[in-house]
């Protein structure tokens, strides 16, 4: 059974963590406090992610003499196995996002070319096709760390 701390603790953080992003979806922000914004909402949610692994770490015998830990479901996985889960699901995401900011960008240029003369089609699709490919790359060294789990 989950304590009120289990319970609150996590609330609270999450609520801490969404708070700068409240005026910037409002529309109540200038450019510059967006940005300001933005970098204090990324960096509260990465010092959440590590009080998090602190505070399993501290709850879980990291250092003891038995490699696995066993769930009550019967899954047997050790520390190292959920650490590469994580970094195959990090792989996927940052690469996404990544793409995801690429395309951003040369997207719309490639229209604006395409729009001025219709022989740049072939050239500005080859740049947005770049960009969508680093997700494509992300997505094949997850599985090839998937794989070696």
């Amino acid at each position: 059974m989950l304590s009120k701390l289990e319970i609150i603790l996590p609330l609270v953080l999450v609520i801490l963590i969404t708070l700068p992003l409240v005026k910037a979806f409002l529309g109540k922000t200038t450019k510059k406090s967006a940005k300001v914004r933005l970098y204090t909402h990324i960096s509260l949610f990465f010092a959440l992610l590590l009080f998090v692994f602190i505070w399993q770490s501290s709850n879980l015998s990291l250092f003891a003499a038995e490699g696995d830990v066993v769930v009550a479901d019967g899954f047997a996985g050790s520390i190292a196995q959920g650490l590469g889960f994580i970094g195959a699901a990090l792989t996927t995401g940052m690469s996404a996002l990544g793409a995801g900011i690429a395309v951003a960008a040369a997207a719309p240029a490639a229209i604006g070319a395409f729009s001025e003369n219709e022989k740049n089609f072939g050239k500005s699709l080859i740049f947005v096709a770049l960009g969508e490919g680093v997700a494509i790359y992300g997505l094949l060294i997850s599985i090839l760390i998937i794989n070696k789990l």
